[in-house]
């Protein structure tokens, strides 16, 4: 493993004191970046080791905050905040541009090579920074295949990866149809990948507190997950040129 470095940052978004993990990579010279968005609950150690395997191979990632540093563990508080927040783009915006701002400030980034990952709502947010035309080299999101307002997709300027498990209740067929009909309207470069046999949020280690209905560990999609991941940044944002 290399060294990296790793420390919070805080910065102002959606009226809160948003705090995230930034990770380094080893080095002092500029890297591609990764911005890394979590599950509706918010940050927690899930997505920072994220961030720091993704730094460990070569790019500085970001993983940020939801909830002005809280983590949402019982369902209805995670639901009061979220389905609100789902429903408001320039939110989700707000939040996206925030944390995209603090990586792209930050010394070691390099601006023109950025990504965005993100789980559930982080993913919802991913996506909402491409439709609203934000430079970035590509998105990813798991289980987090919302649609967006009519035409907005087609701002989107880089590929789209999509992951979800066959059985998740909260993207049913349905939702995975109309998301995927709106990329292609939009002429998005989109891959959707369906993980058979997986619930909704399959990536996510199990937690130890209460969730919503139709959540379960897959250890095997949430591994194949990941490496599908690092595909597509390998793809689309190599750690070097």
């Amino acid at each position: 493993m290399t060294t990296i470095a790793t420390r919070t940052v805080e910065y102002p978004a959606d009226g809160l004191t948003m705090i995230g993990h930034l990770a380094l990579p080893a080095g002092a010279d500029r890297r591609p970046a990764v911005l890394l968005g979590p599950e509706g609950m918010g940050l927690s150690d899930v997505e920072r080791r994220r961030a720091d395997a993704l730094a460990e191979l070569g790019y500085v990632a970001l993983a940020f905050d939801l909830h002005g540093g809280h983590y949402l563990g019982e369902p209805e508080e995670m639901l009061a905040r979220c389905m609100p927040l789902l429903a408001e783009p320039d939110r989700m915006r707000g939040i996206g541009h925030a944390a995209l701002d603090v990586l792209r400030a930050e010394p070691r980034t390099d601006p023109d090579r950025i990504a965005a990952v993100g789980y559930g709502t982080g993913g919802a947010i991913a996506l909402e920074l491409g439709r609203d035309g934000a430079d970035l080299r590509a998105i990813a999101t798991v289980n987090g295949l919302t649609t967006g307002r009519p035409g907005e997709a087609a701002r989107i300027r880089c590929p789209v990866w999509a992951g979800v498990g066959s059985e998740d209740p909260i993207m049913p067929p349905a939702q995975r149809e109309a998301f995927t009909a709106e990329m292609q309207t939009a002429a998005v470069d989109w891959r959707l990948v369906i993980y058979g046999g997986a619930l909704h949020a399959f990536h996510h280690p199990p937690v130890t507190h209460p969730t919503v209905p139709g959540v379960a560990y897959h250890p095997t999609h949430a591994h194949r997950a990941w490496r599908d991941i690092i595909a597509l940044l390998a793809e689309c944002l190599p750690p070097t040129q």
